[in-house]
């Protein structure tokens, strides 16, 4: 119950006893006033009917001793009347019928007891004793007028009670409406939102409550604050360059092995190195400042760059070399896009009076199909550089292993298209376990058949299906065959379906998503993740996908969270269920201090917002004890099996 129906309850018992109270006091004091009037009433009447009976008496003459009784005792005031002689015989007796009801409820009668008066007249006749007159008053009539007082005062008191109550309800949640405030406060602070009330309450007490509530509302938004900026600065010394601001080498080897050893996302891809030709002679020539300025510059245009291209990896892996991965281009393609930063970093020499003679930027090229490690496609792009450096006609060499490389190939489209069209997609699975082994959920992997009728990863047919926009094709199709596999098998875990950032650009999809969940009967055994890239792309679309899928009852992922540089200042919004750290981040966790204290710092995040941590890409026992040591939620890789068929 309520603070307010607490005190309105507690304030009408209150009345109620007071009431009952002052009732009884009335109705007992009521009960002996109308006991007098019925014992005076009745000496009055044996007097009166004495004066009349007497000469009736002494002859008697009952027919008229009969009459004028019954004229008198029909009043109904009287329980009995006796006339008796001087002999003490019956002249006449009237009594009042017992079986006739008394107009009063019985709890009454027995909470009230009353003994009617009763009075005797001796009667005299010329000198002569008669005879006497009995008189008994009916109790009836006084438990009748005293009922009719009582439930006239009780009608009143309902009536009064009942607006009371209403008055009092409205004053109580008036004056009490602070209180609604600070617990819409209390309830927003666990959520990480932070509302401060700007009125202030008259009341003294309230208005001490609510100031005091305000304040604590500051003070944890400043240690929240504080928290997440001590996270950015940890994140920024382990993982950002000081003076470019981008992903520094260690970042940049691990992101290039997560995109193109684990999830493969690229495809075919091309890795680009960027390399500052004589730094030594730079420094010496314009200055260590200038020099600097002129890497943050070059390095501004590459992020520039990068961005322009989709789903990227840049970072600088060296004192002057700067590394970029993206989707593969043809060589011409490439020229293109990087001759304008040539010539601007050319041009802003020539500013500075330094000789612009010589090509200042070396540039090398490598691009590789799928199942190419990230070492390998970085040696081939370091030879490149290399040759591009060491006197080559241009300043951009492409790879000459992969010179003949310009694509897909349109046989392998074909058929990827045709697979995709026709829905020849099977899933397969990979278990989420907790710290006692059992399964969270199973994430959920698309598989087509190759010519060769061998499955093949992801990344060999996810980037035709990017290039020929498919993937919104891809991801219906793996939700009508996660869904259909759910209906025929009703103890299998949860599935987690893992959505495209294509697909969640088009509303019909959207739409089209919700309605077939809506429909399926499964919605409780389904997860949803979204990368958490595309979250940030699509924040607002997400978050109302995020509220629809809450109301049925979907839960809702991030994917391969930590290493977007706008940082997690959207969790607060969209309050996700859980959260995966990606594996770029879990990969050194059992050798690396600052991947261990950045992790810890992730997961204390979530878990501060009520949002399960778990970590991806899990390989070694060793990994998992230190994810447990930091209470990760759950583990999901390598190390609890490869992904198998679903089925």
């Amino acid at each position: 119950m309520s603070l307010i129906n607490q005190l309105i309850a507690t304030v009408l018992a209150v009345l109620l006893g007071l009431v009952l109270s002052t009732l009884y006091i009335l109705s007992d004091s009521s009960r002996e006033t109308l006991l007098t009037q019925l014992e005076s009433h009745a000496e009055d009447s044996a007097t009166h009917l004495g004066l009349y009976l007497a000469p009736y008496m002494q002859e008697h003459d009952q027919a008229t001793i009969a009459t004028a009784v019954n004229a008198i005792f029909d009043s109904g005031f009287y329980q009995e009347i006796n006339v008796t002689d001087s002999d003490n015989n019956i002249l006449y007796n009237k009594v009042y019928d017992p079986a006739s009801s008394i107009n009063a409820p019985n709890w009454f009668i027995h909470l009230m007891p009353i003994t009617p008066p009763e009075k005797v007249r001796k009667i005299a006749y010329q000198w002569q004793q008669v005879g006497s007159i009995h008189v008994r008053s009916r109790a009836g009539y006084a438990y009748e007028k005293l009922w009719q007082g009582v439930r006239n005062a009780l009608i009143m008191f309902v009536s009064l009670s009942v607006l009371s109550a209403l008055i009092l309800s409205w004053l109580m949640r008036h004056l009490l409406r602070p209180l609604q405030g600070v617990e819409h406060q209390a309830m927003a602070l666990a959520r990480r939102e932070y509302i401060e009330q700007p009125t202030l309450p008259r009341t003294r007490e309230l208005r001490q409550v609510v100031s005091a509530m305000n304040l604590m509302v500051r003070q944890v938004q400043l240690m929240f604050d504080e928290q997440n900026r001590n996270i950015e600065s940890l994140r920024s010394t382990a993982y950002r360059d000081s003076l470019t601001g981008l992903n520094n080498r260690r970042a940049t080897l691990t992101q290039l092995t997560e995109h193109l050893e684990y999830r493969q996302d690229f495809g075919p891809a091309s890795l680009i190195i960027f390399h500052l030709n004589d730094l030594q002679s730079l420094n010496h020539t314009l200055g260590e400042d200038a020099t600097n300025h002129l890497i943050r510059n070059y390095a501004q245009g590459v992020q520039a760059l990068a961005q322009s291209l989709g789903t990227h990896v840049v970072g600088r892996i060296g004192g002057a070399d700067l590394a970029l991965l993206a989707q593969r281009r043809s060589f011409d393609d490439w020229q293109l896009l990087l001759d304008p930063l040539l010539r601007k970093t050319q041009n802003q020499l020539q500013q500075q009076g330094a000789d612009t003679e010589a090509n200042i930027i070396s540039i090398g090229i490598a691009s590789c199909d799928s199942n190419t490690t990230a070492e390998q496609l970085l040696t081939q792009a370091r030879l490149a550089q290399q040759e591009a450096e060491q006197g080559s006609d241009s300043s951009i060499v492409l790879y000459h292993a992969h010179q003949h490389q310009q694509g897909w190939s349109e046989q392998w489209q074909r058929h990827v298209a045709s697979a995709i069209h026709n829905e020849q997609i099977f899933l397969q699975q990979q278990a989420l376990l907790d710290s006692e082994d059992r399964c969270i959920h199973a994430e959920v992997f698309a598989r087509i058949l190759d010519q060769d009728n061998t499955p093949c990863q992801a990344g060999d047919f996810f980037g035709v299906a990017r290039d020929l926009n498919l993937l919104e094709k891809i991801d219906r199709a793996i939700v009508k065959h996660a869904l259909q596999f759910l209906q025929q098998n009703p103890d299998s875990p949860t599935l987690s379906l893992n959505l495209a950032n294509q697909a969640l650009a088009e509303q019909t999809f959207i739409d089209w998503l919700l309605h077939t969940l809506e429909h399926s009967g499964v919605t409780d055994r389904l997860s949803i993740e979204i990368n958490e890239t595309a979250i940030l792309t699509h924040m607002e679309r997400i978050k109302t996908l995020r509220q629809a899928l809450g109301e049925l009852n979907i839960r809702f992922g991030v994917d391969n969270f930590g290493t977007h540089p706008n940082g997690f200042s959207y969790l607060y919004a969209l309050r996700p269920d859980y959260l995966k750290i990606d594996g770029s981040l879990v990969r050194q966790i059992d050798h690396s201090d600052e991947d261990r204290f950045f992790v810890s710092s992730l997961i204390s995040v979530a878990h501060s917002l009520e949002i399960k941590a778990y970590a991806e890409h899990v390989e070694r026992e060793t990994q998992r004890l230190e994810l447990e040591k930091m209470k990760i939620d759950g583990t999901q890789g390598y190390l609890h099996g490869m992904p198998s068929t679903l089925s």
